[in-house]
């Protein structure tokens, strides 16, 4: 049984706290083809309630994580159809039975992710 799971969770660096009722897709990605086998959203913690992609249906291989992040920024108050940041896509491989975190700090005009623990 695999042992690998992935969690994400987001801060709004703008606001100084965690962003509450973002909504994030998970994709697999193998060459052109994109399938979506997860979505959820941010508690008020900025963290998913459960692991977006559990140990039961963790696989190595390619993802892609979709931060909605225009809907949550228009939720915030920012005016505009046409925002600096809608949809923040962060494509990374998992290769080993192991725990992956991976967060986005967000502004409306930047962000940043790393691999956390």
């Amino acid at each position: 049984m695999a042992e690998g799971y992935l969690t994400t969770h987001v801060l709004d660096t703008a606001q100084g706290r965690p962003a509450e009722g973002l909504a994030i897709w998970l994709y697999r990605v193998s060459g052109n083809s994109h399938r979506k086998i997860a979505e959820t959203v941010t508690n008020a913690d900025g963290r998913t309630d459960a692991p977006i992609l559990p140990a039961e249906k963790f696989k190595p291989g390619q993802y892609e994580l979709i931060f909605h992040a225009g809907d949550y920024l228009r939720a915030q108050g920012l005016e505009g159809e046409t925002l600096f940041l809608d949809q923040i896509p962060i494509r990374f491989g998992l290769a080993e039975d192991a725990h992956y975190h991976v967060p986005l700090l967000l502004s409306p005009y930047g962000y940043s992710t790393y691999r956390g623990s």
